[in-house]
């Protein structure tokens, strides 16, 4: 056990900082992956046919209501199991095991995929019908219109619902540690637990989670200002 304090953060500096890396990595990958979850889930929500739209609500009800920590271990544990079981049932005798990067990402994006359904089918149904109705005037194609008059106008009304979901996918990031993979927050324990430096680890952690949502509250009022420009200010 390190004599002083600091010896052992300096000592744990580095895995500390790679775990907060993979953190990162694990949150922008999951988000991309809900970005565009949401954006089909808003698309099924929105749909005029029934049985689609069914299946949308379906979705975004059902996985917003299941605890993050239970996919986890369900798609850990439960879909190893389950996926070895259907390769021997195929003639197969590979044995494979889903990792604790890809359960995470695959976690956290199916679930960010369900509330980002919600925040952009919000955005959307505030666009006036209007620009809509003239874009359809104007002859413009489903995806042309998408580009070039849904996203411009639903993005002013959808960023703070994608900031709060960013902060909170951070956040659970720290769930993964239940399976033993190393991010920031199992590092900072495995360094605590070594180093019996529970108060300066976790504070410590707790200080790098603070500055990962500080940067990105920075950039996502850039980004809100960036897409409000030319509205009036409220």
């Amino acid at each position: 056990m390190p004599s002083d304090p600091t010896d052992g953060l300096l000592e744990w500096l580095g895995p500390i900082l790679q775990g907060a890396l993979v953190t990162l990595e694990i949150a922008l990958l999951a988000y991309a992956i809900g970005l565009g979850l949401g954006l089909v889930g808003a698309t099924a929500r929105l749909s005029p046919w029934r049985p689609l739209r069914a299946l949308g609500t379906a979705y975004s009800t059902l996985v917003r209501a299941i605890p993050e920590l239970l996919l986890i271990i369900l798609l850990y544990y439960a879909g190893s199991q389950a996926l070895n079981a259907l390769l021997t049932e195929l003639g197969g005798d590979m044995h494979i095991e889903i990792s604790g990067f890809v359960t995470a990402v695959g976690v956290l994006a199916f679930v960010q995929g369900a509330y980002m359904t919600e925040v952009f089918r919000g955005a959307i149904q505030a666009i006036p019908k209007g620009q809509l109705e003239a874009a359809d005037a104007y002859g413009f194609s489903r995806p042309a219109r998408f580009y070039r008059i849904v996203l411009p106008a639903m993005l002013p009304n959808a960023l703070p619902g994608m900031s709060n979901l960013w902060l909170i996918l951070v956040k659970d990031t720290a769930l993964i540690s239940v399976i033993g993979f190393e991010e920031l927050f199992f590092t900072a324990q495995q360094a605590a637990a070594s180093t019996r430096d529970y108060a300066l680890f976790y504070a410590f952690a707790g200080a790098l989670y603070l500055v990962m949502t500080l940067g990105s509250n920075a950039l996502f009022a850039r980004a809100e200002r960036y897409v409000r420009r030319g509205q009036p200010s409220t």
